[in-house]
């Protein structure tokens, strides 16, 4: 990882890359998304201060875990005078998002349970299969389609 003087107060895009291990590209869509800033050289050249290394480590581990990057910028905004994320704003906001990944890890081990029957039985039926065709109230009444009469007012 190259290492960049600390009289260095803003790095190129390519620096918060190598830094970073994000992308350039990432890096430009996380920009584009409001998650982080850049000021503009009079050649047009993005340079971000060194402080948005911290933020974009914030936003790749919250993204390893799953965060969606709206919410991930809705953290962001709520932090005062747009700082750096600190280890009480990861605790407080880690806390926050917890009860959502408790939801999806029920929900996907709901989904690998369902995928270990059909690959059990190997039907994929479609009258069956909680996979293909979740949820199917009608599917209760038989095969074949059926019409949905609308009900008079």
């Amino acid at each position: 990882m190259p290492q960049i003087p600390h009289s260095v107060s803003e790095l190129t895009v390519g620096q918060l890359s190598a830094r970073s291990g994000a992308a350039v590209s990432a890096l430009h869509f996380y920009e584009n998304k409001g998650l982080i800033n850049s000021r503009r050289t009079s050649g047009n050249q993005r340079r971000y201060s060194r402080d948005t290394l911290r933020r974009v480590a914030f936003i790749r581990a919250a993204q390893r875990v799953g965060i969606p990057l709206a919410t991930i910028r809705d953290a962001l905004a709520e932090l005062p005078d747009e700082r750096t994320p600190n280890r009480e704003d990861w605790a407080r906001l880690s806390e926050a998002w917890r009860s959502e990944l408790d939801q999806r890890i029920q929900q996907l081990n709901r989904l690998r349970d369902h995928l270990t029957d059909c690959i059990g039985c190997g039907c994929l039926s479609l009258d069956k299969c909680v996979l293909s065709n979740p949820d199917d109230r009608l599917g209760e009444g038989g095969d074949g389609s059926r019409l949905m009469v609308e009900r008079k007012r």
